[in-house]
């Protein structure tokens, strides 16, 4: 009887998750250790940030206290959070009032949901969009509204978005930088969003945790930025892409005082607080002279040009990357049109992994001539990458 009571409850428990199965990263990161392949598919670095933020986390844990801290984050970290708004973005954020720290940017989206989302309320999402955004309004008891940006440059589709609001909108999620087709919004797409918001009563809640891998000479534009969206958005960003410790996940959501009371409220209880030693570390980092953020920005900027070179000589279609610390290439110009079995083809034969595009869309028939490629990699692994991109597709 308890058996069936607790297959019962988990049934009951992955039931509304169970559209969504295994993360295409988690995956292709398998796939890619069964076969010793070049791991180009999950975004995350192969080296660890600077070692003086390692140092001081390590003197911060050894000194302790290492008990809970203040559940919205030490206050040390949410002022040097505070800084890097007005020093980069010319944004005045209070650390007390409007900064609430969470365990990584997914957390900070789930507690933002969580925190204004009623059962049957809408949210739309921009595809593709980022693996995790259904599942966290699913468990909010969301209903998604689908839009798809317009190919080929990802441009937001005006129209089919103001048919989409509606009265029962309640949010939508815009990712800028946005992962996986590496394009930058735009301040009229950004205002003409606030002012759909505005006029629905809705909010914005922006992932922003590629803010600061913005190309070409271009500056990042937050949600923050845009007069429509004032006391209506929610920016989530991350401390993982800008210091490459992605394994840490010191994340933040900034909003208006009385919206972040609501990420507050959920976020207590999903995991209460995060880790002292990790968040002082961090404060340490943000702090870093100009001179790390361009030079952070100058050798990502390389690695793209680098590897972006070497996917068009193999004769494929290589989309420009605004932002982010990812190429997103068209297999039909190699003469393939199925992703999912081109990138498990890739990684089991040609010893590199790289994630299906189709993954992002919430209909599996669109985007499956899309792979996508990450480039945040030592040199050397870049190097051995496109050596065995050329030999596999036979043109050295």
């Amino acid at each position: 009887m308890q058996n069936e009571e607790n297959h019962l409850t988990d049934e009951i428990a992955i039931q509304g998750l169970r559209p969504f199965g295994t993360s295409i990263f988690t995956e292709m990161s398998v796939l890619a250790n069964q076969h010793g392949a070049v791991n180009l598919s999950q975004g995350f670095p192969d080296f660890d940030g600077p070692r003086s933020i390692r140092e001081k986390a390590a003197e911060a844990l050894v000194r302790g206290p290492n008990q809970y801290v203040l559940s919205y984050g030490i206050p040390v970290f949410r002022e040097a959070v505070a800084r890097k708004m007005k020093r980069f973005h010319d944004l005045d954020v209070d650390p007390d009032t409007e900064i609430t720290v969470t365990s990584g940017a997914t957390e900070a989206l789930a507690a933002t949901l969580l925190g204004i989302l009623e059962t049957d309320d809408e949210v739309i999402l921009l595809e593709p969009s980022y693996d995790s955004y259904a599942p966290v309004a699913v468990m909010a008891g969301a209903k998604i509204r689908y839009v798809s940006l317009d190919a080929p440059d990802f441009s937001l589709p005006r129209e089919k978005l103001a048919e989409t609001f509606n009265g029962n909108t309640k949010a939508i999620l815009i990712n800028n930088p946005q992962n996986p087709c590496c394009k930058t919004y735009n301040r009229e797409e950004l205002s003409f969003i606030g002012e759909l918001c505005k006029k629905y009563d809705a909010y914005a809640v922006g992932d922003e945790v590629y803010e600061h891998l913005v190309y070409d000479g271009h500056k990042h534009l937050s949600l923050l930025h845009v007069p429509e969206l004032k006391n209506r958005c929610f920016v989530v960003s991350s401390t993982a892409k800008t210091f490459s410790m992605t394994g840490w996940k010191i994340g933040y959501v900034i909003a208006a005082p009385n919206l972040t009371n609501a990420v507050r409220m959920s976020h207590q209880f999903l995991t209460f607080c995060g880790q002292g030693p990790l968040q002082e570390a961090m404060a340490f980092a943000i702090d870093f002279p100009d001179s790390y953020y361009h030079e952070l920005l100058a050798d990502y900027t390389k690695k793209r040009d680098r590897l972006s070179d070497a996917l068009a000589s193999l004769g494929l279609k290589v989309f420009p990357t605004a932002g982010t610390y990812y190429l997103l290439v068209d297999i039909r110009s190699l003469g393939y049109d199925d992703d999912v079995s081109f990138c498990r083809m890739l990684t089991e034969k040609g010893g590199v992994a790289a994630i299906p595009c189709s993954c992002f869309w919430n209909n599996r028939s669109r985007g499956k001539e899309l792979v996508r490629f990450c480039f945040c990699k030592k040199d050397e692994t870049l190097e051995e990458a496109i050596n065995r991109l050329s030999a596999f597709f036979g043109r050295r």
